[in-house]
């Protein structure tokens, strides 16, 4: 009897320990989602902070003292799931680092691929034919009238366009989606007989150019490269000193609709995604509404991509959703004009802004243009210099990471793909916010100063609240 009782004893008592035990892990996980740290990472103009983890901030219960400004953050309300970020795959970007000494190379390919070590890019855009970064006019076939593509041939995007594909799919860790886009068909397919200065793709060669595209992706999946997707034309409403070719609205619908969706569809490729516009966004909600309005042309198509080179204008963004909620909007290029722009910090700024705005208003990724170019901006045939976030100097074997790359960073390396974006706002307008969950749980938050003073300001999480201070002329990306 005595031992009975004795053993009941000690069960009893290790029942209650495992209580206790239970009751105290479950109060330090409530004491510990109540007074989590957040990670704070800092780029700011006058000093050396890029992409630098500072000392984190604590979120705790407000004591009712608060600061002036406040960000909060409301993840019960959430809005558009992301694809990626990243750059273009130009043939300017691939001769100038084949250029450079392997390691230099090898360190760009890095940069902005590792997903630890880089800036981890998750959806490139590439070019089909040559574009103004290209060394010159070419196409993957030049012979006149051959509308069964018989001469079809990319072996000139073997020399270096295609090994930094492959290279930056090497890299540990790395793994990007790939879109291409059209600056011009052949010149034998134009009303204009060059691939330059516009012109027109002649109506006869529609069903053609339709079949290049399918070509094209199959050509490249030879090599080992996945297209993800296509645009339809780059800047269809521009007619300009490089290659480029003029669409109206009603003539991109119809293309897509009677011959490069039926055609990617009979060539087993109907799940590369469709994107049209591919232009400004001035007017972008006028040259989309007659192709999505089109339900035989809309169910081809996947989203709308645009430029930034007419202004903000993230309201038009806006509308656009709002009347197609179902199609998505990427930003598939932009970059500073005018050649290299060293020390700039405007320049970083522009992104930095552009890129927050366009999240805010509904945008699934943002792709950059050139990711690499040569001290003077180029190589471009037509001398149309511009910058990149990395800059190779090809004579002193030397890569200038411009501010840009860093403000890229903060979007690109913390809200990956999947994250989706949740409710924020700031009661103050010298700063700008947006915030995304990712896949594992994490809130990324990025916020933007653009003014000459530093900004204290309370992140606001529920009931909890961090304290910290937003660096004049910055970015930060808080973490938790």
């Amino acid at each position: 009897m005595t031992k009975r009782i004795i053993t009941t004893v000690i069960i009893l008592i290790c029942i209650l320990i495992q209580l206790a035990i239970a009751s105290e892990k479950e109060l330090d996980m409530a004491k510990a989602k109540q007074n989590s740290l957040v990670e704070v990472i800092v780029t700011a103009k006058d000093t050396k902070d890029r992409l630098t983890v500072k000392e984190p901030v604590t979120l705790s219960k407000s004591n009712g003292s608060e600061s002036l400004v406040t960000v909060e953050i409301d993840d019960s309300k959430t809005f558009q799931t992301i694809t990626g970020f990243g750059g273009a795959f130009t043939e300017a970007t691939a001769y100038t680092l084949s250029r450079m000494s392997p390691d230099k190379r090898a360190e760009a390919i890095k940069a902005y691929f590792d997903p630890k070590e880089g800036i981890g890019y998750t959806l490139c855009r590439t070019h089909i034919n040559s574009c103004d970064f290209s060394l010159g006019n070419y196409a993957y076939n030049e012979v006149d009238g051959d509308t069964e593509l018989k001469h079809f041939d990319i072996s000139r995007d073997k020399r270096w366009l295609i090994p930094l594909i492959k290279d930056a799919m090497a890299v540990e860790g790395a793994s990007f989606k790939l879109f291409s886009s059209p600056w011009s068909p052949p010149a034998w397919m134009k009303t204009n007989g060059q691939m330059n200065q516009g012109g027109k793709l002649k109506p006869e060669y529609r069903e053609a150019w339709a079949l290049y595209y399918a070509k094209y992706i199959k050509a490249y999946a030879k090599e080992g490269i996945d297209i993800w997707g296509l645009t339809v034309q780059n800047e269809p409403a521009a007619t300009q000193r490089w290659d480029s070719c003029l669409w109206t609205a009603e003539e991109e619908g119809a293309f897509v609709r009677d011959h490069l969706g039926p055609t990617l569809e009979k060539q087993g490729l109907g799940d590369t995604k469709i994107i049209i516009w591919d232009h400004n966004k001035d007017i972008i909600f006028e040259r989309v509404e007659p192709i999505l309005s089109d339900p035989e042309a809309a169910k081809y198509v996947w989203g709308v991509g645009f430029h930034w080179y007419s202004g903000d204008e993230f309201d038009h963004l806006d509308k656009v959703h709002e009347a197609f909620p179902n199609t998505n909007l990427l930003f598939t290029e932009g970059c500073q004009e005018g050649g290299v722009h060293l020390n700039d910090w405007k320049i970083g700024e522009r992104y930095g802004h552009d890129i927050l705005g366009d999240l805010n208003s509904w945008t699934v990724g943002w792709v950059d243009w050139n990711m690499v170019l040569d001290e003077r901006g180029g190589p471009n045939h037509v001398d149309n210099l511009c910058d990149a976030p990395i800059i190779a100097d090809t004579v002193r074997n030397e890569l200038i990471y411009e501010n840009s790359y860093y403000y890229l960073g903060h979007f690109s390396k913390y809200i990956r793909p999947g994250a989706v974006r949740i409710a924020s706002s700031v009661n103050k307008d010298n700063l700008e916010v947006t915030a995304f969950k990712n896949t594992d749980g994490k809130v990324a938050v990025v916020v933007i100063n653009r003014t000459p003073e530093a900004v204290d300001f309370d992140l606001k999480v529920g009931d909890a609240v961090a304290k910290t201070s937003s660096p004049a002329r910055s970015i930060m990306t808080l973490l938790y």
